[in-house]
């Protein structure tokens, strides 16, 4: 409540003129040089600047690097799922340059994928597969397949 007022009464005092001289006052002090207004000289300052352009165009190019690197990544899921190709995916890697690649983890976990799966398609992991059948539910599903079959060719058949 007491902000409230103090706001209140400031501003009303500040229009009638009698608290207007304290903004004058800061506005005369401050250095039209903006060199001089961060404390440095004309030299000093031109050479800030120019680290400060530097440094925003390392960034920029780390930023590109990444922002290629994962669109590589994406084209490589699009193709392994064959899914449709992206056209800003493309641009991006375009952009970057030739040297894009995959860094190491992501190379890591796609070549461990594919061993993965060329380890399900090979004869060795077909047989591991059969192993971990349950024969006991596959008789069963015989049985009923054969039994299931007789009764729809007796009900056809008028021999039977």
């Amino acid at each position: 409540m007491a902000f409230l007022m103090k706001s209140m009464l400031s501003n009303q005092v500040k229009n009638l003129g009698l608290g207007g001289g304290g903004e004058e006052s800061k506005e005369e002090s401050t250095p039209s040089d903006p060199a001089a207004a961060a404390g440095m000289t004309r030299e000093e300052y031109e050479e800030y600047q120019k680290q400060m352009v530097e440094e925003k165009m390392e960034r920029d190019a780390a930023f590109a690097q990444k922002k290629a690197e994962r669109a590589v990544l994406r084209v490589h899921l699009r193709e392994k799922y064959r899914l449709p190709k992206s056209e800003l995916d493309e641009n991006q890697i375009q952009m970057a340059g030739d040297d894009v690649g995959l860094p190491e983890d992501l190379q890591k976990m796609v070549a461990e994928d594919q061993e993965e799966e060329e380890d399900k398609d090979s004869i060795l992991g077909q047989l591991q597969n059969i192993q971990n059948m349950d024969m006991d539910a596959i008789k069963e599903k015989a049985q009923a397949t054969f039994t299931e079959m007789k009764q729809v060719a007796e009900q056809k058949c008028s021999m039977m």
